[in-house]
């Protein structure tokens, strides 16, 4: 017997390499006439795609309860339910079949049906109401548009979930805003700068909560800015302070994006980055370009000036020696006397100022070897103990023996905390108590100075380290100046925590010995 044709016999289709086909729907049917059942997995069944390959997937179940654990079991996409069952009526089984599985529909199908009737069924949430008896080509259109909607919602659902991962994973602080100027949105990184879960956010006023004094008007205006500009679908830019609401005192710097929700009244999204360390090293640079100036300027004059300095302090030797040689009376010779020595102090004064000038300018490198930071700290004490004694000052001492030890240059880490000692007593000239720590920190030793004087303004904390930049009297504004440069040549860190009426702290980081 021979074969057939090879030229009559179509091919198979070839699918292209990377399609797969998509999932078939899945039916339930849920109805106690037999053969009503029968009928609709028929029909359904012989529902086709392109391919010719069938798009439905039916199951059936003759109760409420069967059809339930089929739903619990195999899951849907789109349920027929009659309305009438033996067991539970088709109205009431809407809501728990839709909890069997999220994203579905359920169509009800009835033989005796009222106006009344259709409505409440499409209140209770039914996504048609379908009339015994019907033909075929009808129930086959009305599926399909069930299942038109049932992918529109999974794809709604899938963009929403790549939205919020979006929204979550991104390297940027996300809020939106309400009309009332209440957080609506906060994503992972706003909680990661701000240490506010979304929970402890949402519904709270933004700006009073999260925005400091000084950028709570500027954002205010930014926003005002946005909501007169919602129809032009531009967005402002503004720079502002950000605050945890539990921690006050923490102050970053972030550049905020603020734009119109689309189709939400009064909604804003604001989008920040985080500023806070490129500002910081923004001012650093401009700091030292100020200190190379100064430095240049230094190195030229110190010459100049320290002839003469020690010309005037050689004369007041002279003219003390002269003044006892004088035949006026004792009050006269003791009232010159502090005139020459007021001068001399002075002298010192302006002595002592070209020294830190030249020390910001020296370019000299780092030593680099083992420094016993709890050693040296002690002899910076035993060095002040005077003047501490003078000012009624106490020293309270946290200094361990062992490993504590840095790398770095002894002479300029003594420079450093000479300098943090000396601002600490100059804080407390009515008596107090200083507080010197050591520890050792994973690769990095700790020395904190900690006064009980009156403590540095919020507002000022942020320049302290500026070169000139004092709040004493006779200060030069250079001390810690040199501690932030010396600090940062360690490849160290410096930080300063202060409160009126209760004092500050100035804790300094440097690398710790290996070993150590």
């Amino acid at each position: 017997m021979s074969g057939p044709d090879p030229e009559t016999v179509a091919p198979p289709p070839i699918v292209p390499a990377g399609r797969h086909r998509a999932a078939r729907g899945r039916i339930l049917i849920v109805d106690d006439n037999a053969e009503l059942r029968a009928a609709l997995e028929d029909v359904l069944s012989t529902v086709v795609d392109g391919e010719g390959v069938s798009k439905y997937e039916v199951r059936a179940a003759e109760t409420g309860k069967a059809g339930l654990a089929s739903a619990e079991k195999n899951g849907f996409d789109v349920a027929i339910v009659d309305v009438k069952l033996p067991d539970a009526s088709g109205v009431d089984l809407i809501e728990p079949l839709r909890q069997k599985s999220a994203f579905s529909e359920v169509l009800l199908v009835t033989g005796f049906a009222t106006l009344d009737a259709a409505m409440g069924a499409l209140r209770s949430g039914a996504f048609a109401f379908v009339l015994k008896s019907f033909r075929p080509e009808e129930l086959i259109a009305t599926v399909e548009q069930a299942f038109a909607k049932v992918a529109l919602m999974r794809e709604r659902e899938e963009l929403e979930r790549r939205y919020r991962d979006l929204v979550e994973l991104t390297s940027v602080v996300f809020v939106a805003l309400d009309k009332d100027e209440n957080v609506s949105l906060w994503n992972r990184r706003a909680t990661m700068l701000t240490d506010v879960l979304p929970e402890d956010a949402l519904g709270h006023p933004f700006l009073e909560r999260f925005v400091p004094d000084d950028s709570r008007e500027r954002f205010h205006k930014a926003l005002q800015k946005v909501r007169g500009r919602a129809s032009e679908r531009r967005g402002v830019e503004v720079e502002t302070g950000l605050q945890p609401a539990a921690n006050p005192s923490t102050r970053l710097r972030v550049r905020w994006h603020l734009s119109h929700a689309d189709g939400v009244d009064g909604v804003v999204y604001a989008i920040g980055i985080d500023v806070t360390e490129r500002r910081a090293l923004e001012k650093r640079a401009a700091d030292a370009e100020a200190l190379s100036a100064m430095g240049t300027l230094a190195l030229n004059l110190a010459h100049e000036i320290r002839n003469p300095l020690n010309a005037a302090v050689l004369q007041l030797h002279l003219l003390g020696r002269d003044v006892d040689k004088l035949s006026a009376d004792e009050e006269k010779r003791a009232a010159l006397k502090s005139r020459a020595a007021i001068v001399g102090d002075e002298i010192g004064r302006l002595n002592r100022l070209l020294t830190e000038f030249l020390e910001l300018a020296r370019p000299r490198g780092l030593a680099r070897e083992p420094v016993h930071v709890p050693r040296l700290l002690h002899d910076v004490l035993e060095l002040e103990r005077e003047t501490a004694l003078a000012r009624g000052v106490t020293f309270v001492r946290d200094l361990p023996e062992d490993g504590c030890v840095a790398i770095g240059d002894a002479e300029k880490l003594k420079q450093v905390l000479i300098n943090l000692v000396v601002n600490a007593l100059d804080a407390m000239k009515g008596g107090g108590t200083l507080t010197a720590t050591v520890r050792a920190a994973d690769d990095m030793i700790e020395m904190s100075i900690a006064d009980t004087g009156g403590g540095i303004d919020k507002e000022h904390l942020a320049s302290v380290f500026d070169p000139f930049f004092t709040t004493k009297e006779a200060g030069t504004g250079l001390g810690l100046s040199i501690v932030r440069k010396i600090v940062d040549q360690h490849r160290g860190d410096v930080r300063i925590d202060s409160e009126r009426e209760k004092g500050t702290r100035v804790t300094v980081s440097v690398p710790r010995a290996t070993g150590s």
